[in-house]
C-alpha cells in the first residue's frame, strides 16, 4: 500500500462523520423543544404523524448544521473547538456537505408539509434559511450581535411543533420561542468567555472580542434578568402549571445567581477561577432549557390524565 493510498483511507469519511455533519448535539435540543411544542399544543396528531413531524424538524436542523459547516469551514479550521469537524478536517468535502444540506432541507420541508400542514413547513423552511443564510453567512462575521439576532433560528422549533398540530401560532408558542430567544445570548456568551481566543483567532466578531470580557459579562446579566419574566409568564399560560412555575422559580434563581457571579467576578482573580465560573454557568444554561421544557411536558401529561 502506498503512502498516498494510506492517507486517502485515513481521511475517508465514515458514517460517524456524516452524523457529525448534522450537529447531533444541537439537534437533540431542537428535537426536544419541538417535541414539547407538539405535545403541549391543543389538539392531537396521530402518533405516527407526530413522529414524522418531529423527524422532519430534526432533519431540517441537521440540514442547517451541514450548511453551516460548509460555509464556516475556513473559520472552523482555525478554532480549536471546531477544527475536528468533518469538513475542516478534510473527511467530508465542502461540496458534499453543501449537497447534503440542500437535499435534506428540501426533503424535510416537503415531508413536513405533506405530513402535517404547509404553515408548519413554511416555518421550518424559514428557520433553515435564517440559520444558514441570515446567521451563518451574514450576521456571524459582521456584528457582535450575531448571536442575539441569529438566536431566533434556534428558538423556532417549538413553534414549528405547535404549528404542526394547530396550523398556526399563539401566545403560548410565541412565549416558548421567546424563552429560547432570550436564553441564547447568555448561553453562547458564557461559551465565548472561556473560548475567547478561538473567536479572536478566527476573526469572528463575538462580543468578547469586540467589546471585551467586562461588557460581555454585563450583557449576560442583563439578558438573564430579561429572561426571568418570560419564563414566569409561560407558567401562567394554558400550557403552564405547578411544575412549570416551580421550575421557573428555581431555575431562574440559579441562573440569576450564576449570571451575578460572572458579572461580579474580580478581574484580578486567577484565570482558572474565571474559567470555572463561566464553564459552570454554561453547563447550567444547558440544564436550564431542558428542565424548563421538561416541566411543560410534565404539566401537559398531568392535565391529560387528570
Amino acid at each position: 500500500m502506498t503512502d498516498a493510498t494510506a492517507i486517502t483511507i485515513e481521511h475517508e469519511a465514515g458514517f460517524g462523520d456524516y452524523v457529525a455533519l448534522l450537529k447531533p448535539r444541537v439537534m437533540s435540543l431542537v428535537v426536544f423543544t419541538a417535541l414539547v411544542g407538539l405535545l403541549v399544543a391543543p389538539g392531537a396528531l396521530h402518533p405516527f404523524v407526530g413522529f414524522t413531524a418531529v423527524l422532519c424538524i430534526a432533519v431540517g436542523a441537521g440540514a442547517s448544521g451541514a450548511l453551516n459547516m460548509w460555509w464556516d469551514a475556513d473559520i472552523d479550521a482555525v478554532m480549536k473547538r471546531t477544527a475536528g469537524r468533518p469538513v475542516p478536517s478534510g473527511r467530508v468535502e465542502a461540496g458534499e456537505a453543501l449537497a447534503i444540506g440542500l437535499a435534506l432541507s428540501g426533503f424535510s420541508v416537503v415531508m413536513l408539509g405533506l405530513a402535517t400542514n404547509w404553515f408548519a413547513a413554511a416555518l421550518l423552511a424559514f428557520t433553515i434559511f435564517f440559520y444558514a443564510v441570515v446567521y451563518t453567512m451574514w450576521l456571524k462575521r459582521w456584528t457582535p450581535q450575531n448571536i442575539v439576532i441569529g438566536g431566533a433560528s434556534g428558538a423556532f422549533p417549538p413553534m414549528i411543533g405547535w404549528a404542526a398540530v394547530t396550523g398556526g401560532v399563539s401566545v403560548e408558542s410565541i412565549l416558548m420561542f421567546a424563552l429560547i430567544f432570550m436564553w441564547t445570548p447568555p448561553h453562547f456568551w458564557a461559551l465565548a468567555l472561556f473560548m475567547k481566543s478561538d473567536y479572536k483567532d478566527a476573526g469572528v466578531p463575538m462580543l468578547t472580542v469586540t467589546h471585551g470580557r467586562r461588557v460581555t459579562r454585563t450583557h449576560i446579566l442583563a439578558y438573564t434578568v430579561l429572561l426571568v419574566p418570560v419564563a414566569m409568564w409561560l407558567a401562567f399560560t394554558s400550557i403552564g402549571g405547578p411544575m412549570t412555575l416551580v421550575a421557573a422559580l428555581v431555575l431562574n434563581a440559579l441562573f440569576l445567581k450564576g449570571a451575578w457571579d460572572i458579572w461580579n467576578r474580580d478581574e484580578s482573580a486567577a484565570e482558572a477561577d474565571a474559567y470555572l465560573t463561566e464553564r459552570k454557568f454554561f453547563k447550567l444554561s444547558l440544564a436550564y432549557l431542558f428542565l424548563h421544557f421538561g416541566a411543560l411536558l410534565v404539566d401537559a401529561t398531568w392535565r391529560a390524565f387528570a
